[in-house]
């Protein structure tokens, strides 16, 4: 009944900039920590960051001092703010969030993912 929806990726130049957002919906009582992961061709699911409710932030290493991530709990949504992309960046971006229920145990939400293209 938890979704989360991505929207805002697409192709963009080397060095360019892109930023993605995050929505929730559904039976939502709060949402606690949320993050974004990627994917790559061939490759493993990998941490890009994440964020407390409270605004705490963790960068995974290769995205530090070039991606920013926020959330707007009012509104369930979370963004990324991508900048100096690299063709490395390549991939296709992940929300997740752990979703609190009133009544119900918490549960790991994902959304379907976009794709983000950095051009050579």
């Amino acid at each position: 009944q938890v979704r989360l929806v991505e929207s805002g990726g697409g192709l963009v130049q080397l060095g360019g900039s892109l930023r993605l957002s995050c929505a929730a919906s559904g039976s939502i009582f709060s949402i606690d920590r949320m993050g974004w992961y990627r994917q790559a061709p061939g490759k493993q699911r990998e941490l890009v960051a994440t964020i407390t409710r409270v605004g705490s932030t963790n960068y995974g290493d290769s995205v530090k001092g070039r991606f920013t991530i926020s959330r707007d709990n009012a509104k369930n949504t979370m963004y990324l703010q991508m900048n100096s992309l690299k063709a490395e960046d390549t991939a296709v971006y992940y929300c997740y969030a752990r979703v609190e229920r009133r009544l119900a145990p918490d549960i790991d939400s994902w959304g379907q993912g976009t794709q983000v293209t950095v051009s050579s």
